[in-house]
Formats: structure tokens, C-alpha cells, sequence
């Protein structure tokens, strides 16, 4: 059975306006279908508030600026009358400083303004039972203790990699894996890793919203500006392009392709794209593309690509982006850097641990794409793996545990 009639604060690890969609905000959305629900935007540091240095970031300002200081403002409606932002106050930037006393000052600071913020919204509509769900915001491991819900949740959606992340979020999230009364991993991976922490922890993957990656699929959807004049057979990539691609099998494969051109959309760290990559004539960066326009990005590929390193990071991972690439009808090669990945998609997808492999699965797909056949398994594979499934058995999951606490 489903969770029903219930309050839930989601304290999420991203902005509910952010250019792509996160999964913290897709929960949040499904959830209050049938819940009254508080999508605790990801908070602006003291830094944040004070250098918004674009017109995007000034807009998203301006539609928080009312709510930052008064708790009287602190939600923004959305489409669903049940599902509410909160706003924060902006908090102390902690992060650059070493672990230790002035850290954990920092930090005990930090939480009890949002604990106070959440407290207030409590308070106004009198409310009496509720669930917390800290959706991967492991920098604040201790809101869940500190308002003692009657369920209180981890959604852990990543492995910690960056450097920023990993310097005090390692030990913050031990923290915060031990002290929820649930936990939900979206990899086996992880979830292997934390059930080591936590016996109540679960396992639900990522998925993919059919609806909007089978627009693709539709005569009506043009290809995306950017990308019409590029010329084809087209090996395209959408997400960010950061450590996890695998730079070294790249430059090996488009070497052995220049007839072909590889197109990366999405924010681009620059710190890991190696120059001699950058500056090959048959490669191109295009930029950051919101995820309304993901159909006609996708829409223009010949063949998408998942080209994550092989490693201890990225067997942990468990992309969003091969489902949604399967439910716009493109064939998929991947290197082999999560094998979990093959009970979920049988055949549909050529997974490869060589650059010869994987330059074979390219020549071997491209013909592919409009094939009736092949595209009927890519899409009956996409449609076992939607949102409405993943979410309706976290879902399930709340429900049962929820009635466990009470």
C-alpha cells in the first residue's frame, strides 16, 4: 500500500528550479500526489547570497528573495496545491574549514536554523505526525535527530567523489546512514555499502520519465538548435562531463572515428577534460541544455554513449540517463563500469571494457536507430523502468515502515 494523507519534509541536495531536474524534486512531486509535502530547497550559503553572478542565478534569487528572512514567506507554491518549496535563511559557509571544533560550532549553527525554519512551518499548521527524508543533503547529517519525526529517512542517490563533497560528507554521512530509521540506496553498490552501517536499508534504482523521453520519438519534436548543424553520424553524451568519463578510451575511440562526430551536452568541469581531447575537430561541448529540451537534444543521436570509468566509484553508480536514453529509442553503448547494469537491460545495451570493443558496438548500432525490432526492446526495456514504478515502491516502503515507528 501506498503512503497516503501523511506530511513529509524532503530536506533535498539540489535547488527545485535547477536547469535539470533532480531526482530529490521528482520524489517530492510524486509523493504529494497523495501527501502533503515540504520540499526543503537546497540552502543558499552566506557566499551564495552575496554573488549571484548571472542572470539565472539573480532569477532564482528574486523568487526566493521574500522568504530568505521571514518564515511568514518561507513557501512557494508549485503546480500542486500539496506540494510546497520552503525556503531557507542563507547559512554560515563551512565547508573550507578543517574538521574540528569550529567546523562543528558551524555546523550545529547551520542546523538548528533549518531545524527552527522546518519548526516554524510545524508550528503554523499544527502539525503533529510527520516523516523527514534527508534526500542525499549529507551536510546536514543531524536535522533528523534533532526533530525526532516519527520516520526518519536517507535517500542516498550517489557515492561521495568530489573532493568538496568527500572532505567532511565521509564521516557526516556515516553519521547520517546510522542514525535513520530507513534507508534507500539507488545502487546495489551502495546499498551493499551502507546496509554495513544500517540493516533497514534498501535497494530501488533510478528510472526514467517515459512520457517526456518518448517525445523523441514524435515527428513533432525538431532536433535541438544546437545540434542540427553537426554533421552525422552523430555519438552523443547528455549530463555532466566530469571525472567519471573516461578520457584515456575516448581520445582512443574517436581517433578510430573521424567520419564520426562526438557531441557532449552538459556542464563541462574543465578541470578533468584533458586539452589535446578539447581540441579535436570532430568533438564538441555544446553546453549546459535544460532538461525540457532533453527529446530533441537525444532526438539527434545516432547512438548515445555512457563512457564512465571502470572503477570503485562508478560501480556504484546507476545513471538515470541510460533509461532515459532507452526511452527516447536510441541505441545505447556503455563501458562496463557497473555489471548490475545488465539485469536491468538484457540486450538492449552493448556494454564494452576496451576502446576496441567499444568502436565495434558503434559501427554495430549505428544502423540501428530506426529499426522497428531493436526499438521495440529498447522501449519495452524503458517502460519497466519508470519514475512510477521506482516511486510507487519507495513509496510502499515509507508506508510499511512509517506504520512499523508508529
Amino acid at each position: 500500500m501506498i503512503l497516503e494523507n501523511k506530511v513529509i519534509f524532503i530536506l533535498g541536495f539540489s535547488r527545485f528550479d535547477g536547469i535539470i531536474e533532480s531526482t530529490s524534486f521528482t520524489f517530492a512531486k510524486f509523493l504529494a500526489r497523495t501527501n502533503d509535502v515540504y520540499y526543503i530547497d537546497f540552502p543558499y550559503t552566506l557566499k551564495d547570497f552575496f554573488s549571484r553572478k548571472n542572470e539565472s542565478q539573480r532569477n532564482q534569487f528574486q523568487r526566493r528573495e521574500k522568504a530568505f528572512f521571514s518564515a511568514a514567506h518561507s513557501l512557494l507554491n508549485t503546480d500542486n496545491e500539496r506540494l510546497k518549496v520552503m525556503v531557507l535563511p542563507p547559512l554560515v559557509s563551512k565547508n573550507f574549514l578543517p574538521k574540528g571544533i569550529t567546523h562543528g560550532i558551524l555546523l550545529g549553527i547551520n542546523e538548528m536554523i533549518i531545524a527552527r525554519r522546518i519548526r516554524s512551518i510545524i508550528r503554523r499548521y499544527g502539525i503533529e505526525n510527520y516523516i523527514f527524508i534527508n534526500s542525499f543533503n549529507f551536510h546536514y547529517p543531524n536535522i533528523g535527530k534533532i526533530l525526532r519525526p516519527s520516520l526518519n529517512v536517507y535517500h542516498c542517490v550517489d557515492p561521495l567523489v568530489v573532493d568538496y563533497d568527500r572532505k567532511h560528507g565521509i564521516d557526516s554521512e556515516k553519521k547520517l546512514v546510522e542514525q535513520s530509521d530507513l534507508v534507500v540506496c539507488t545502487s546495489k553498490q551502495l546499498y551493499i555499502e551502507k546496509r554495513r552501517m544500517n540493516q533497514n536499508t534498501f535497494f530501488i534504482s533510478n528510472a526514467a520519465d517515459l512520457d517526456h523521453c518518448s517525445k523523441a520519438l514524435k515527428r513533432e519534436t525538431d532536433i535541438h538548435d544546437k545540434l542540427v548543424s553537426i554533421k552525422g553520424p552523430i555519438i552523443g553524451y547528455f549530463g555532466n562531463v566530469e571525472r567519471r568519463i573516461d578520457f584515456e578510451l575516448l581520445l582512443k575511440i574517436v581517433s578510430l572515428h573521424p567520419d564520426k562526430s562526438f557531441v557532449f551536452v552538459g556542464p563541462v568541469d574543465e578541470y578533468y577534460v584533458p586539452s589535446d581531447f578539447r581540441g579535436l575537430s570532430n568533438v564538441y561541448f555544446l553546453g549546459e541544455v535544460p532538461y525540457s529540451e532533453m527529446p530533441s537534444v537525444v532526438k539527434a543521436f545516432d547512438v548515445a554513449m555512457i563512457p564512465f570509468k571502470e572503477d570503485e566509484v562508478s560501480a556504484t553508480i546507476f545513471p538515470l540517463k541510460l533509461f532515459e536514453y532507452l526511452g527516447a529509442g536510441r541505441p545505447v553503448v556503455a563501458t562496463d563500469f557497473n555489471p548490475d547494469l545488465k539485469d536491468f537491460t538484457g540486450d538492449t545495451v552493448i556494454y564494452s571494457r576496451t576502446s576496441d570493443e567499444f568502436s565495434e558496438a558503434l559501427v554495430a548500432l549505428i544502423g540501428q536507430g530506426q529499426q522497428e525490432y531493436y526499438l521495440n526492446k529498447r522501449l519495452s526495456v524503458a517502460s519497466s523502468n519508470t519514475w512510477e514504478q521506482r516511486l510507487t515502491e519507495f513509496s510502499e516502503l515509507l508506508s510499511t515502515y512509517h506504520q512499523k515507528m508508529c
